[in-house]
């Protein structure tokens, strides 16, 4: 069943062309300089390729909760999903939809300058401009009011969100949301699991964030529970103008 992203007019792009490329299970929402669809779709297919043949080759892959030790010959995309699902002590496939709008969004800086890939609530980001992602936290009373205002750079940057009460990804926490945010948009995923995991309730969030600040190589953490909220990192929270960022 298709769940509508109501979320994906929560990011600001005002002078980026926007498409959407489908395949499988993978969604993405693409913000790049010119319509890109064939290139993106191209690079979806081997992306994910990669990451079916190591499955194929090695099926406790894709149910691994735990950190994977590397087997044989692995694509660079696999490659990121074990480092990333190491750092944060969560298994591997907690940062596939990280990787692939990761390796998605790089492929595509090679035809255009700025690119936003958003694939199921994970975004990578290479933009010149600062712009606004807002956070989609279910039932919260505090979905859609608030964002993240992230600097524009040199550096691409992931913003990550995982969700125990929304979407069909795993998740053995409660949290309405747990956003993260990186300099690598596989490890924003797999942190943004390994924390979301720790919340049952809004009891959790204190003792989430002190782990979470401890995953290397992440910048900043929001976590949403009902009407509370929890920040710790460089972040710039702003608040969001009805539903549009």
């Amino acid at each position: 069943m298709y769940l509508e992203r109501i979320y994906r007019n929560l990011v600001s792009t005002e002078k980026l062309a926007t498409f959407k490329v489908v395949v499988k299970e993978t969604d993405l929402l693409v913000h790049a300089d010119t319509k890109l669809e064939d290139e993106t779709r191209e690079l979806v297919l081997e992306q994910r390729g990669y990451v079916e043949a190591y499955i194929n080759a090695h099926p406790d892959f894709a149910t691994a909760l735990t950190p994977w030790r590397l087997k044989g010959p692995t694509p660079t995309i696999v490659a990121d999903m074990v480092n990333a699902g190491e750092n944060a002590a969560v298994g591997p496939m907690a940062a596939i939809a990280g990787a692939v709008a990761e390796h998605a969004g790089l492929g595509l800086l090679k035809s255009t300058d700025e690119v936003i890939v958003e694939n199921g609530g994970d975004i990578f980001i290479k933009t010149a401009s600062p712009l606004t992602v807002g956070i989609f936290a279910g039932q919260s009373p505090l979905s859609l009011r608030i964002g993240i205002r992230v600097n524009g750079g040199p550096m691409p940057m992931g913003v990550c969100t995982s969700s125990g009460t929304v979407g069909h990804s795993l998740s053995l926490g409660m949290a309405d949301a747990v956003c993260v945010v990186a300099e690598s948009c596989a490890f924003a995923d797999a942190a943004a699991t390994a924390v979301g995991n720790l919340v049952q309730s809004i009891a959790d969030i204190e003792f989430a964030i002190a782990k979470g600040k401890s995953i290397d190589k992440i910048q900043g953490i929001i976590i949403i529970v009902g009407e509370k909220m929890g920040i710790w990192g460089d972040l710039e929270v702003v608040p969001l103008k009805g539903k549009n960022a």
